[in-house]
């Protein structure tokens, strides 16, 4: 019976990783399409690892780190943080909108709204995945974007799930521009009892 994330063998572990590489096929067709093709992005790495060490892989506890979070509900209960430091979320304002000066330091309310929009597009199309391969009813809020220390950031996942286990999935991705790379960090955890339905839903013993 799995209670934590601790308790997941490989082949649950190999599913995840799958449906991490779907929503990445998902998300680039996505970003793709409304970015006229001007953004690439790289195989993921998947990979399930604890709280800390996703905060170590962000940079250590004290990075400022631009944040979005997505959850979602209904068949599925969960949340996807979409995740990068300061300096690839400027550099990535250089890919993604035309005619601004992005130079300049100051994040503005304009390129957080398509920092935003990046994420919820990302977290909807790992979403997306779910839905397609178990058929579930998920529903999405309206995304949130945050900036802070990538621990403070991480403290949401802990407070909101920390009961079930300190696991998440982790997922690295990057972009590619004409010019630049920029990377980016998705982190996804479901409630224990999604996992089950999801596993079972494969046909899957959990």
């Amino acid at each position: 019976m799995i209670k934590k994330y601790e308790d997941l063998c490989d082949v649950h572990i190999d599913v995840l990783r799958e449906i991490g590489n779907i929503g990445a096929g998902n998300a680039a067709t996505a970003l793709s399409k409304m970015l006229n093709d001007k953004v690439r992005m790289s195989l993921p790495i998947v990979r399930i690892t604890g709280f800390n060490d996703a905060v170590n892989a962000l940079g250590g506890p004290e990075t400022m780190t631009v944040g979005v979070l997505v959850k979602f509900c209904g068949e599925a209960d969960g949340m996807i943080m979409f995740l990068l430091d300061m300096e690839d979320a400027k550099g990535i304002m250089s890919i993604l909108i035309d005619n601004l000066d992005c130079n300049e330091d100051e994040l503005t309310e304009l390129k957080l709204s398509a920092i935003k929009e990046i994420g919820n597009i990302l977290g909807t199309s790992y979403i997306n995945s779910i839905s397609t391969l178990t058929g579930l009813r998920i529903n999405v809020t309206v995304p949130q974007v945050a900036i802070d220390m990538a621990g403070a950031i991480m403290s949401v996942p802990i407070i909101e799930f920390g009961a079930v286990g300190d696991k998440v999935m982790f997922i690295e991705e990057d972009f590619y521009g004409e010019q630049n790379k920029i990377s980016s960090n998705i982190i996804m955890f479901a409630q224990i009892d999604t996992l089950k339905v999801i596993m079972e839903k494969l046909g899957i013993e959990i």
